[in-house]
């Protein structure tokens, strides 16, 4: 599996570009906005988007997945069904941050730990990490030991969890007992900022000590 980072929207969010080496079906992860950025990429890769997956319902996460969606015609999958609320209030999210509006948003299919999504031969596992915010879930390739762990844990930080129904308690439990004992070799690639391994975030991340 190959990947490309997209940082898209003022809050430089890492939508991430996935695809299979082999037959070049693809997944957009996270198209937090600008839609046209993200399709130029597509283009440029030569590869054939299959579906838009989601690790949480925060507008930056969100903003332009309804739009490709509809580009491609593919369905849009996760988060967890706890993040409803937050998908249901995108307009008010996108009001909230002075953006243009974002309608109110429905996945074709939830996630809950334990599934798998597949992108042409590679499967991607899901866990259920809340704590950033209730129904967030993660992607990991065990195969290629590659997580993307959107706004769980980032290098040298994790994720806020100061908004409605956050809490960081279950956020370090879900890192250190979900996450961690993947293995230190893992590298992930968080919703902002550079990527980095979990076993150097497992020394160093002030969070975890």
């Amino acid at each position: 599996m190959e990947y490309r980072i997209i940082p898209v929207t003022a809050f430089a969010q890492n939508c991430t570009l996935l695809w299979c080496s082999h037959t070049k079906e693809a997944a957009i992860v996270d198209p937090g906005g600008d839609a046209e950025a993200i399709q130029a990429v597509v283009s440029e890769q030569g590869v054939v988007v299959k579906q838009i997956l989601l690790t949480h319902g925060h507008l930056d996460h969100v903003g332009a997945a309804a739009v490709l969606a509809a580009r491609y015609s593919v369905p849009v999958i996760g988060p967890d069904i706890s993040d409803s609320f937050w998908l249901q209030a995108l307009p008010t999210q996108s009001q909230m941050f002075g953006l243009a509006h974002c309608a109110a948003l429905t996945p074709d299919r939830w996630l809950a730990e334990g599934d798998k999504v597949t992108i042409g031969e590679s499967t991607l596992e899901v866990l259920h990490c809340p704590g950033h915010t209730p129904g967030h879930i993660v992607f990991f390739n065990r195969q290629q030991r590659l997580l993307i762990s959107g706004d769980v844990i980032f290098r040298g930080g994790v994720g806020r969890t100061d908004f409605p129904q956050g809490s960081h308690g279950d956020l370090i439990n879900a890192i250190m007992t979900k996450l961690l004992p993947l293995g230190d070799d893992v590298v992930f690639l968080p919703g902002h900022g550079p990527d980095s391994t979990l076993g150097h975030e497992r020394i160093s991340n002030p969070f975890l000590q």
